[in-house]
């Protein structure tokens, strides 16, 4: 297009439409050229100060924004204590999470473990992996439907927390794969009953060049015992075109001494093969070991002396012949397997209702933690625990910590794989809990709980979890832990 000559252009602004009123011309002092269009509202600074940011006295501004404000309540929500209000939803603030993923499943799995796997200790590097084994409780109508689920969880991205602009390439492509999508890939073997809990063991393989042998133990609600090996289906997860064939789905054992169903079930950490503990509804533990020939001999002497179920079991993290017991009689028990007597070497009566869970420290083997019926834990140093020789109890024991804060039964407890200060808390308030033992009690920074009553200064974090049931530390992955109820996984 050709250029017009400047006189054209200074005769238009001479030329004025009818009606119009001519308007001295000043050169633009602006670079791009564009008037200000705000320019000739506000007369002076005063003026300016006066009308706000919106043209109207900040008074009056301010006086509808709080009229119309949404009514919040900046009250803190506890889980557990506070209650939701109809048309209320809670909701957990993710960016307190470092990893947050949640998995449903078509029957409840309310007890699991976590396998260690050939992925290295202490990973921090996300996506992260977790492997897993279950046991489902379907419906009593549906009983042929419970399974032993084996899972691969991959894909497990860390919270999005958005990234700055000046991030490099290399981090950038680093984040693309942090954010990938969760994978669940799952095998499962038929079981003819509900687990009442399930308990996993691996050792090593006598030929480097294969797989570690990893073992399942579930206690069923028909009494039985099943030790199922479940390498196989390990392996088909990272190797494609393994075949498992139907003997591999097949219980290698199924213990039948027990006469009445049981939750309390433990490998021993110390005994390569597999040695057992279980524990029933009837006060009796029997000990089952495996050979190297894959055999499987239960002792059928049963320790006895609880005057009540046997709620949880564990073995010694450093002791191979020694463990701990917990019951519905308030007491929590530490036996020796030599023992010919098949009586308890120390009792002690931990609480006034039944006690449901216990966790051996395995950092600092004379701590032993316990969770009750009543919402109270404690912490118990097994020093101060002195052998009887009737299996007495202890005369008034003194806990090294104790907390009431749960309003409901505790129904899982685990003290962290390397830190002996942490404990991991699962309630039937529909809470999982983190605490910090190393805070002290008199330390007067720690007891500023921005204005929250009665929330103890060692409580770390609170995660509401549907009817959750077990928690476990993930051994290799720090910091992460796993949850099931009846609302599924998290």
């Amino acid at each position: 297009m050709a250029k017009r000559p400047a006189e054209d252009l200074a005769g238009e602004q001479d030329s004025l439409k009818a009606g119009e009123r001519p308007v001295a011309t000043e050169k633009s002092t602006d670079a791009d050229g564009f008037e200000d269009e705000f320019e000739d509202e506000f007369e002076s600074e005063d003026e300016i100060f006066e009308a706000g940011v919106d043209g109207r006295p900040d008074e009056e501004r301010e006086a509808e924004e709080k009229r119309d404000a949404m009514d919040v309540d900046q009250k803190t929500f506890i889980p557990g204590r506070d209650k939701l209000l109809a048309g209320e939803l809670l909701s957990p603030d993710v960016s307190t999470y470092q990893m947050l993923h949640n998995l449903t499943t078509t029957w409840p799995c309310l007890s699991f473990d976590i396998v260690p796997d050939q992925l290295g200790n202490d990973r921090k590097a996300y996506p992260a992996t977790v492997y897993a084994v279950a046991g489902t409780q379907a419906e009593s109508k549906k009983t042929s439907q419970n399974e032993l689920m084996i899972m691969k969880l991959s894909g497990l991205s860390r919270m999005d927390r958005g990234k700055d602009d000046e991030d490099s390439d290399d981090e950038e492509e680093e984040d693309e794969n942090e954010n990938a999508d969760p994978i669940l890939e799952t095998t499962s073997i038929p079981l003819p009953s509900t687990t009442n809990r399930i308990r996993a063991h691996q050792f090593p393989p006598l030929n480097s060049s294969k797989p570690p042998t990893t073992l399942t133990a579930s206690m069923m609600e028909n009494s039985d015992v099943l030790i199922h090996d479940v390498t196989q289906q390990l392996t088909s997860f990272d190797t494609p075109g393994t075949i498992i064939n139907p003997q591999q789905s097949r219980p290698v054992a199924t213990l039948k001494m027990h006469s009445t169903e049981g939750y309390a079930v433990d490998w021993s950490p110390l005994v390569p093969q597999g040695k057992l503990l279980t524990g029933d509804n009837d006060g009796k533990v029997f000990v089952t070991t495996g050979t190297e020939g894959g055999r499987w001999t239960p002792d059928n002497r049963p320790f006895t002396g609880h005057q009540g179920s046997i709620e949880d079991i564990q073995w010694s993290p450093n002791e191979r012949n020694v463990f701990a017991t917990a019951s519905s009689d308030g007491t929590v028990k530490v036996w020796d397997v030599r023992s010919k007597s098949r009586k308890a070497a120390v009792s002690v009566k931990v609480s006034e209702t039944d006690v449901n869970v216990i966790s051996w420290s395995r950092q600092n083997s004379h701590l032993l933690a316990s969770g009750a019926d009543d919402g109270q834990w404690a912490c118990w140093d097994l020093r101060q625990w002195k052998p009887s020789s009737d299996g007495a109890s202890v005369v008034d024991p003194k806990p090294v910590a104790s907390f009431d804060f749960h309003k409901e039964q505790i129904t899982s407890i685990e003290w962290h794989p390397t830190d002996d200060s942490i404990m991991a808390v699962a309630a039937g308030d529909n809470t999982l809990t983190l605490w910090d033992l190393s805070v002290e009690f008199d330390d007067e920074e720690s007891k500023d709980t921005a204005g929250v009553q009665d929330v103890p200064p060692q409580l770390l974090f609170v995660h509401y979890m549907e009817m959750v049931k077990e928690c476990h530390w993930h051994p290799q992955i720090p910091g992460v832990i796993m949850g099931t109820g009846g609302g599924g996984f998290g």
